[in-house]
């Protein structure tokens, strides 16, 4: 446990080096926190907290940084929320795509760091239909989902269909399976392919199994401004960190992991590099919140960032934009 000197003291820390990026010493430290202590005094605090593992000293300097450890009890017990009220940015309600796309974009533009958004869980319903021949033994098939999301794939087939087949197939699909998921139109056809007619009963069944990858194919994160952190001097001064950071933007599977733990969270989350294993890089820190559409969870949003971040402001960013995504996306406003 921390005295209320200790705690002070941290907690000036903490602001100072995120505010400059420099180690802190402390004369420094005197000044930053107000109290008027004796270095010695100061030194010996600070001493405390090193062995506690909550700041630490870079071998080429005399004063100190946080550790994530440090970095976690500051967040979770010291961080003072910002009082300003940020401009409201707007977001449009568009397809559901465009708004996640867009929500990254004004993440990172707030934010200066990178903007990431994991996209709803698509559903597999469709609300409609429609079979187009392209030519030959090739033809489009366009599936629209209940919010009017539009999916496009392209099929090739064994044998040749007209387009007055390619209508009787599609009609019929919307006939008897329309607000039905793909999986279960998939399944229903097996057993009543023997009804129709073969050559139709084998179009549907191709047709269906490419709607069903079609709506399986999206990208499940959204990431953007990651040329942001090329301004961050954590990054810029070591390629390595640079270098770690950016694959795990290619990879997508850990961010992936990190935001679908964060969906199970109610309210703004804070990741600290280092800390645990969500987050494999020291140098990298996460601020993300659930998004909802009509009141149900169905997604994640954040920033990421060096670990030296001013969380107060990182926070009031992710908390408005998860809003203006769920504004956006829900159909009960």
């Amino acid at each position: 446990m921390l005295d209320d000197r200790a705690k002070l003291l941290l907690k000036a820390l903490v602001e100072r080096y995120i505010a400059d990026g420099q180690p802190v010493g402390s004369r420094t430290l005197s000044r930053a926190s107000g109290l008027e202590l004796s270095p010695a005094t100061i030194r010996n605090v600070m001493s405390d907290l090193e062995t506690l593992g909550l700041i630490a000293s870079p071998h080429t300097s005399a004063g100190r940084i946080p550790t994530a450890r440090g970095y976690r009890l500051f967040v979770d017990t010291m961080l003072t929320a910002q009082r300003e009220q940020m401009q409201a940015p707007s977001l449009a309600a568009d397809q559901p795509q465009k708004v996640i796309a867009n929500a990254a974009h004004l993440l990172s533009n707030l934010s200066q760091f990178v903007g990431v958004v994991m996209a709803p869980r698509r559903t597999s319903v469709f609300r409609h239909i429609e079979f187009l021949r392209l030519s030959e033994r090739r033809f489009l098939v366009i599936i629209v989902s209940p919010d009017g999301d539009v999916q496009n794939r392209v099929v090739f087939t064994e044998a040749d269909y007209t387009q007055s087949q390619l209508i009787e197939a599609a009609n019929f699909l919307n006939a008897n399976y329309a607000g039905m998921a793909i999986e279960q139109v998939r399944e229903r056809l097996k057993g009543e392919v023997d009804k129709l007619r073969g050559e139709i009963g084998a179009l549907m069944q191709t047709a269906v199994q490419a709607s069903s990858d079609a709506m399986s194919e999206q990208d499940e994160v959204v990431i953007s401004g990651e040329r942001n952190l090329l301004a961050v001097s954590d990054f810029s001064n070591d390629m390595s960190h640079l270098r770690r950071a950016f694959e795990l933007f290619e990879q997508k599977t850990q961010l992936m992991r990190l935001l679908d733990v964060s969906s199970q969270a109610a309210g703004v989350r804070i990741y600290i590099g280092g800390e645990s294993t969500v987050v494999p890089f020291e140098e990298l820190s996460i601020v993300s919140a659930p998004y909802e559409v009509d009141g149900q969870v169905v997604g994640t949003l954040g920033v990421i960032g060096p670990t030296r971040m001013p969380y107060d402001k990182m926070i009031q960013i992710v908390d408005i934009t998860s809003r203006l995504v769920s504004n956006a996306l829900s159909h009960n406003k």
